[in-house]
């Protein structure tokens, strides 16, 4: 009898595995081949034994040993029969998708020994895969994409899902009458393989002739079709959206629907039926079937359970009114909030104060004729502190750097604002993906929370390269750009690797170089001075010599003839608490000396081509941003900064007269204006702006304003000859230590929107829609389209806001840590260049290293 019971335990044991294979019920015997050998062996139930070997049968190409290592067991081990280690052993089999079916057969007992047989019936592995039906490169591309891979087990399941993608994969193009055929044949070649043979006939594509609605009255059906975003009727001229069938999107446009109806008030309206009808044109018409239910208004709005904060100031996040149309969708965005990083509604007040373990809920308690009562019911329970903040993730960049940039501490009330503003200022160092995971760990008997900061780490140093063609010259820079550079760590030779890293401070070397010029610069920032206030220290120090043109040609380089520039400027940089911690202030004194030699410099009507001048000036700026998560692709905030650049003003002061005389010999008009202009002097305002608006996760419109104006204190003195705007082209900055400010504007030639010594105002205005494809962290890429307007202007005379230079076009940005940012543009210029009369019409522009 115990013998028989065991048999009947492992019986019940073998078959709770049948949903991963099928298992023969009469293969579950205790005993096999030779019964009269052991019929008289006492078998204790639940007793363990000693497993004295496992034989394996049924095999084809794997060993008796790979079964075992498979099943984890081993000889001498104890085991029960039935027990958990014999029941892991079965189920690990079947986990390794390379059987299909697994028998287990006691042998036999010898003492405190047991025997036993395993049966396996191996999966057929996949040899060779061949699809018919599709182009050959096609072909390749499914059997890849579907993972039918040399080797494979070709199991029940496998068969299932390549046949379902591979209808799947048309039928979602619009081909609804997509028909799919799977031929699996015994391979002779080699033992237990099969070939697979995939018949794929895609037919006709199917578009949607007609969406009809019944029962609509408070819609008509153009805004219920445009509710729709997905599912489109065809027409002729329709490219922005195919008007394809896609189950999955279809579904989700129906519950546009619905959602359009409680925007409206209609919180009962439904879809009684939806079904598609065929048309001889190889086309289908959808037929819905609406009730709209009556159209409900919110009665009364009562707050419940709220002590922090009156019932006023909730108002003022809900701001919906007894007798507003019901909006279901709107009151949770305004109690539950909308999901994007800067939502104003009650839950986040609440979690923003402290108050993480406070649950806010909007229940419906009356429903009256059409007025429906609602209560906002808020259990506050206790503030809860931060116990501890940890960041993980940074193998390179030190932990200090990442918790100065942290808006959460230890002790500090627990804030949602705060763990968004952190993730915001880690992707704003440039150092980690933008993907920032914070890990919130509550404590509800202790009333905390520990946060952890999981990063992901990418290159913070850069080969720059930086290129553009203008001016019948390439324009390239090659530099080494460390944005996460260590100089405590400069004297340390372990640290090098390849430079000292870790400590979030910028070194910059580059080369700049064209036909014409070559510049030569380096810079330092420490963005932590003294690391304890976010207070900023900008060194750079660079020479410049720019060369002359042959005035016949135009064209030839006369390097004898030169205007060097050698130059230097400290910055020291303040971020500020007042009107909120965006704001940055910055000052910046600047020194740079230019030496003419034989250089033909345009002053007004006169060539100033020998002497040495000097700039000094002083650089003071208010910005703000607040724009993130990440520094390439913006989603939210914006971007502003107002800044004054100005010098001495020695002409009101020296006394001396700096009228010109009339009918001065060259040389001494040289002298005159080399004198005049040995101490430059000016003033310069600058205002640009941005602002991101995200349609989506990955849509998102840039807004641009930008407008700058280069004044004099004398106008005897008149404009200085350098700091000049030069609009137009790709904006990548060419001559840039003589002070002038390159402004980028596609659809025309670089800097032919100003006159040949530069404009003293600028304005420019832009809208660009961008769409990201990817933001991994090896690359991020997007997509853009624009349209700008803008123009340059020498003086206020010639000043009109309204006279710009329009452009539009397409391009895409592919940003990689190692490189920087690339780029292409095709910008059409609507109108003509100055002086020109034919309009600029279409312009290609590469970028490297540059964006707008």
């Amino acid at each position: 009898m115990k013998l028989f019971s065991a048999t009947i335990m492992l019986t019940a044991l073998f078959f709770s595995f049948s949903a991963n294979a099928q298992i023969k019920k009469d293969s579950l015997s205790i005993v096999k081949k030779d019964t009269t050998a052991i019929k008289n062996t006492a078998f204790e139930k639940g007793k363990e034994y000693l497993l004295g070997g496992i034989s394996v049968t049924g095999l084809k190409k794997f060993s008796e040993e790979t079964v075992r290592i498979f099943s984890g067991l081993k000889n001498g081990q104890a085991i029960k029969l039935p027990g958990d280690k014999l029941t892991s052993a079965i189920k690990k089999l079947y986990e390794s998708k390379q059987f299909s079916n697994v028998d287990v057969y006691f042998l036999k007992l010898d003492g405190e020994t047991v025997y036993l047989e395993f049966e396996v019936d191996e999966l057929p592995q996949l040899n060779f895969v061949k699809i018919k039906g599709v182009k050959k490169g096609k072909a390749k591309e499914l059997i890849k994409d579907a993972e039918l891979k040399q080797g494979a087990m070709v199991t029940d399941n496998l068969i299932v899902t390549s046949k379902n993608y591979f209808t799947k994969k048309y039928t979602d193009k619009g081909f609804l009458k997509t028909k799919v055929n799977l031929d699996i044949r015994k391979d002779t070649s080699d033992i237990n393989t099969v070939n697979m043979a995939i018949f794929i006939d895609k037919g006709h594509k199917v578009k949607v002739k007609d969406i009809i609605f019944k029962g609509s009255k408070a819609l008509s059906g153009k805004k219920l079709r445009k509710a729709m975003k997905n599912t489109k009727e065809k027409f002729l001229g329709r490219f922005w959206k195919g008007s394809k069938y896609i189950e999955e999107e279809y579904q989700e446009d129906l519950e546009s629907i619905l959602d359009k109806y409680s925007r409206l008030g209609y919180r009962d309206a439904r879809i009684l039926s939806d079904k598609i009808t065929w048309n001889d044109d190889n086309t289908i018409n959808i037929n819905l079937d609406i009730e709209e239910g009556r159209q409900y208004k919110f009665a009364e709005i009562l707050f419940v359970g709220n002590k922090e904060y009156t019932d006023e100031q909730l108002q003022k996040y809900l701001k919906i009114e007894k007798g507003d149309v019901y909006n279901g969708a709107v009151l949770k965005e305004r109690v539950k909030g909308d999901g994007s990083p800067t939502s104003q509604d009650i839950s986040t007040l609440y979690q923003d104060n402290g108050f993480l373990f406070s649950s806010v809920d909007a229940i419906e308690t009356r429903v009256k004729n059409d007025s429906i009562t609602v209560e906002i019911r808020i259990r506050e329970d206790e503030k809860a502190r931060i116990r501890k903040v940890t960041v993980s993730g940074n193998d390179k960049t030190n932990d200090h750097v990442l918790y100065r940039e942290l808006r959460v501490k230890p002790g500090d009330l627990f804030s949602r604002s705060a763990i968004i503003r952190s993730i915001r200022e880690i992707g704003q160092l440039g150092f980690f993906d933008t993907n920032v995971t914070p890990d919130v760990v509550p404590d509800y008997q202790n009333k905390t929370a520990d946060i952890d900061f999981t990063v992901i780490e990418k290159g913070g140093s850069q080969i720059e390269l930086q290129g553009g063609y203008g001016g019948g010259s390439f324009i390239g820079t090659l530099g080494l750009s460390f944005n996460n550079f260590s100089i405590n760590n400069i004297f340390n030779k372990e640290a090098y690797k390849p430079l000292p890293a870790g400590d979030g401070q910028k070194l910059a070397l580059r080369l700049q170089t064209s036909r014409t010029y070559s510049t030569y610069s380096f810079s330092f920032t420490e963005p932590w001075l003294g690391g304890k206030k976010p207070k900023s220290l900008s060194i750079s120090i660079y020479s410049s010599t720019q060369y002359q043109l042959n005035q016949t040609t135009n064209f030839d380089v006369d390097k004898s003839r030169s205007l060097g520039i050698i130059g230097a400027s400290v910055g020291l940089g303040q971020r500020l608490k007042w009107p909120d911690d965006y704001f940055q202030l910055t000052q910046t004194i600047a020194y740079q000396s230019f030496k003419l030699k034989d250089y033909g410099f345009r002053v007004g009507d006169a060539i100033l081509s020998r002497g040495t001048l000097n700039n000094l000036s002083y650089n003071a700026s208010i910005s703000r941003s607040s724009a993130g998560p990440s520094l390439i692709f913006p989603t939210y905030g914006s971007e502003f900064s107002i800044g004054i650049k100005a010098t001495f003003p020695y002409s009101l002061v020296n006394g001396k007269d700096y009228t010109e005389p009339s009918d001065l010999p060259s040389s001494e008009e040289n002298d005159f204006f080399a004198e005049k202009y040995k101490w430059l002097e000016y003033y310069k305002f600058n205002f640009k702006g941005k602002w991101y608006t995200s349609f989506t996760d990955k849509l998102v419109l840039m807004t641009n304003a930008e407008v700058g104006y280069l004044g004099y204190y004398n106008a005897e003195v008149g404009l200085s000859p350098f700091e000049r705007y030069f609009v137009g082209g790709d904006g990548i900055a060419q001559f840039q230590l003589d002070g002038r400010e390159t402004v980028g504007l596609r659809g025309y030639e670089n800097n032919r929107l100003s006159s040949i010594s530069g404009g003293s105002i600028y304005n420019k205005f832009q809208l660009e829609l961008r769409f990201s494809i990817t933001d991994a962290p090896s690359a991020s890429i997007y997509t853009l389209g624009f349209l700008e307007a803008g123009n340059s202007y020498d003086n206020f005379e010639e000043y009109n806001p309204f006279t710009l230079k329009r452009s539009a076009g397409l391009g895409v940005r592919i940003f990689m840590p190692a490189f920087g940012l690339l780029g292409i543009d095709f910008a059409h210029g609507f109108d003509p260049l100055p002086g020109g009369i034919e309009k600029s019409g279409w312009q290609t522009h590469f970028i490297i290293g540059r964006q707008f």
